[in-house]
């Protein structure tokens, strides 16, 4: 073997989704456009959140804070993304690339863990009515929250760190369009049982503990549901989880397909379009889930357009 096939990697060159030109100005537009959206929807929930008196109650507290994850969520990937669509050689540097693999398993595992939260919070709002405001009180929302964080941080610390022990000599060409776990890993000069055996068991241990919050939680609340004399009331009840549990089965079924299974079912060219919609794509969602299902989060916007029409007829 020559000697160039043992220098240190310093660069990763990304294979895209696709290799004709032609479809990536398109791709370029179609994203771009996704991306302001997302920025965009998330940060206008954060305002609307802030903003309106009637949403200063721990589900708002934790929706807000998904708003916030998922704008960090998706800039962890999307914006390098469009710079290399615009560009003919697509790289990212070695530390860019474990930077980038850190904070996107980081935001990715700590909006796991939120919307987990999110499932209890709704299990206590219907099943324990009478002491909701006593136990969801904010200082119970915000250990809730930085529990998540912690663990969101800490996974991806222990994932990012297995990563750097790793030794890479070449090939340099990941086929994806960002730095992921698996696609990284089949490029390692050195074993990487260790962890492939890591990101299954902190996958598994994180996706088995939040569904089984998220199921336990929802179940819980079926049961409560079903129990009610009115058809308004279970009507009610029901419309305040729709929107979480459609943003739970979207998230959540897109990770347990990508992360949960053996290295030998891997098919980079199918998971290159699944993580298309697990990272681009449902940090856009969530807003128009929010906005769109969620008849507090309507009249909260229409209450915030009334606000902006007087002031603009007072000048």
């Amino acid at each position: 073997m020559s000697w160039e096939n043992w220098t240190t990697v310093t660069e990763f060159i990304f294979k895209g989704l696709t290799d004709h030109s032609g479809i990536q100005g398109t791709l370029l537009i179609v994203f771009l456009v996704i991306y302001v959206i997302t920025v965009v929807g998330n940060l206008g929930i954060i305002i609307v959140v802030q903003l309106d008196s009637h949403l200063q109650t721990p589900m708002y507290f934790f929706l807000n804070n998904l708003a916030f994850l998922d704008v960090c969520y998706s800039s962890s990937v999307t914006p390098k993304m469009l710079v290399n669509y615009s560009v003919e050689r697509k790289t990212i540097s070695f530390a860019g690339c474990l930077i980038q693999l850190y904070f996107y398993a980081a935001f990715a595992t700590t909006e796991c863990y939120l919307l987990a939260m999110m499932a209890y919070d709704r299990y206590v709002a219907i099943c324990n009515l009478l002491r909701y405001t006593v136990i969801m009180s904010q200082k119970v929302c915000v250990f809730l929250l930085s529990g998540s964080y912690v663990v969101g941080f800490l996974n991806s610390v222990i994932l990012t760190g297995s990563a750097l022990r790793l030794s890479f000599c070449g090939p340099n060409i990941i086929d994806h369009f960002f730095c992921d776990g698996p696609p990284l890993l089949k490029l390692a000069c050195s074993d990487t049982h260790l962890n492939q055996v890591l990101i299954l068991v902190f996958g598994g241990f994180n996706e088995v503990t939040t569904t089984s919050v998220v199921l336990i939680s929802y179940c819980c609340i079926l049961s409560t549901i079903l129990t009610l004399r009115s058809a308004k009331g279970r009507y009610k009840a029901f419309s305040t989880c729709a929107s979480h549990l459609t943003a739970v089965t979207i998230f959540y079924g897109t990770g347990l397909f990508m992360y949960l299974r053996p290295s030998s079912s891997y098919s980079l060219g199918r998971d290159k379009i699944i993580s298309v919609f697990y990272v681009v794509v449902t940090p856009m969602l969530n807003p128009l889930i929010y906005s769109l299902r969620n008849k507090e989060v309507k009249n909260a916007l229409k209450r915030a357009r009334e606000r902006i029409i007087a002031s603009q007829r007072k000048h």
